[in-house]
């Protein structure tokens, strides 16, 4: 998959975020770089672009906008009217900053810079596949009760997911929805624990439920059924074990079929409020939306895309869900003034420039409420990629790490789960991290049903093992530079927030 690290960073939840809400009044108008032209009018060839409307919720605005949408040379694709989000196709290069003059529109751009003709999921480096032989020759010294590959996954047991399975697999009540590049269900270690009545496409902006609609379009959009086996793959005497192996897992698909596999950000706003009605208690969110890395509120098209996904994600916690996701591999200190991000856009051509993570955010991690994940190894050290930072950082998971090498068959340090076509391999990265939180999440929503968003990243926090920060230089890839520097406590700090998640504590 050509853009499976094209992402080079991904910015972590810091304080002046919390001020974002569903209306952007509240948003810091200032960004810390001149912006890229606005996206449309690159776009000035007659070919459509796709933009998100927001507006006032109440039917008589949203009704007004709708008719303004076309007479401004739009097409409606879907209107979410409880949140007051419209997104639109339009050939008009001029059709966002026409849009954001009409009465009752609150922001409006265009999401994406290249036409519809024409996210990253933050996992590092490559999908090493399991041969069937290496498979085999691991199920045959598997110890009694465990998976036949279980004796590889030493990140169930760094934070005590196999014991925490004796005791209470998870619910099959509770369910996490994978937002990501679909998730094959016909995979013997996922089948058992599908939810189809929660699954759907949503790449258009639409959701699409046609039966099957939720799986990838090829093998080499594995990233959503590794992610899913991490979360929920059964105990069921068939490859690995999941986190949480008796709870359910929904696939969303977001990421387009192409060889790009962009996250843009109507799909996720139509992800988000898919999730929220369908019941679904917790969202895994390993990537980031496409084409921004990071999105400056002096841009109207990267304003608007802020406001379309906070919207959504936002009606998700109302309605009950919590959000999981990724912090990113680039080994980052998230809660510095200035990083330079020179994959922007990502989905034409790329123009570097300096921001402040504190002002141009990044979606939807940066987001109120979304629980931000950074990784570490075996060794229960932050991993040599992850992005890090104080105040920034909530928790961490087991993401892998090729420099921490664990006591295992394999030798490998990073995560192995599922992939599709009954497959197995390893993967690393803070998309790996988030899963695991996520599943832990899972537990507790299972043992404490009627737990609100906020209590249950509450309990993530309050439940989890700081290691606190390294008693000297942190050398990640062990090549004689120090890679970062931990600010903060034992009990908080910049590169494990309130510490790395605990499943057996969840389920106790």
């Amino acid at each position: 998959m050509a853009h499976l690290r094209s992402r080079r960073r991904l910015a972590l939840a810091v304080p002046v975020v919390l001020s974002l809400t569903a209306s952007l009044g509240f948003l810091p108008a200032a960004a810390s770089a001149a912006p890229a032209a606005p996206a449309a009018a690159r776009a000035a060839d007659g070919t459509n672009l796709a933009y998100v409307v927001n507006t006032r919720t109440d039917h008589r605005t949203i009704a007004s906008v709708r008719r303004a949408i076309a007479l401004n040379g739009g097409d409606v694709v879907v209107s979410y009217d409880k949140i007051g989000v419209i997104v639109a196709h339009s050939a008009d290069p001029d059709f966002g900053a026409r849009m954001r003059t009409v009465h009752g529109v609150q922001s409006a751009g265009a999401t994406r810079t290249a036409p519809l003709s024409a996210a990253g999921t933050t996992d590092e480096g490559a999908v090493q596949v399991l041969s069937k032989a290496e498979a085999a020759k691991l199920a045959k010294g598997a110890a009694a009760g465990e998976e036949p590959l279980e004796a590889d996954q030493w990140d169930l047991r760094a934070i005590g997911a196999d014991k925490a399975a004796r005791i209470d697999p998870g619910s099959r009540s509770v369910t996490v929805g994978v937002i990501d590049t679909g998730v094959d269900d016909t995979h013997p270690d996922i089948a058992p624990n599908f939810s189809a009545a929660q699954s759907a496409n949503c790449v258009s902006g639409k959701p699409d439920t046609t039966y099957g609609a939720w799986r990838p379009v090829d093998a080499d959009h594995y990233h959503g059924t590794h992610v899913a086996g991490e979360i929920a793959a059964a105990r069921n005497g068939v490859g690995v074990a999941g986190v949480a192996p008796g709870v359910k897992v929904a696939s969303i698909t977001v990421a387009q079929p192409d060889p790009s596999s962009l996250f843009y950000p109507e799909s996720v706003v139509c992800a988000f409020v898919f999730a929220a009605d369908h019941g679904i208690e917790i969202t895994n969110n390993s990537y980031y939306v496409d084409p921004w890395l990071y999105n400056c509120m002096d841009d109207p098209d990267q304003r608007a895309i802020v406001d379309a996904v906070n919207r959504a994600q936002l009606y998700a916690q109302r309605k009950g869900t919590l959000n999981v996701a990724s912090a990113g591999n680039s080994n980052d200190d998230l809660d510095s003034h200035a990083l330079t991000d020179d994959s922007s856009p990502d989905d034409s051509t790329a123009t570097p420039r300096t921001v402040d993570p504190h002002e141009c955010f990044d979606v939807p991690t940066q987001l109120p409420g979304v629980v931000t994940v950074s990784a570490v190894g075996v060794q229960g050290a932050k991993s040599y990629y992850s992005s890090y930072g104080q105040g920034v950082v909530d928790v961490a998971g087991p993401g892998g790490d090729k420099y921490q090498i664990p006591d295992t068959p394999s030798k490998n340090g990073r995560i192995l789960s599922t992939l599709p076509n009954n497959q197995y391999g390893f993967l690393q990265g803070t998309s790996m991290a988030s899963p695991h939180v996520a599943a832990v999440a899972a537990l507790l929503k299972s043992a404490h049903r009627h737990a609100t968003p906020a209590q249950l990243q509450a309990l993530l926090k309050a439940q989890a093992d700081n290691p606190g920060c390294p008693a000297g230089p942190y050398d990640g890839d062990g090549d004689g530079v120090v890679d970062a520097t931990c600010v903060g406590s034992e009990r908080v700090n910049g590169f494990y927030g309130f510490g790395i998640v605990d499943a057996l504590r969840a389920v106790k």
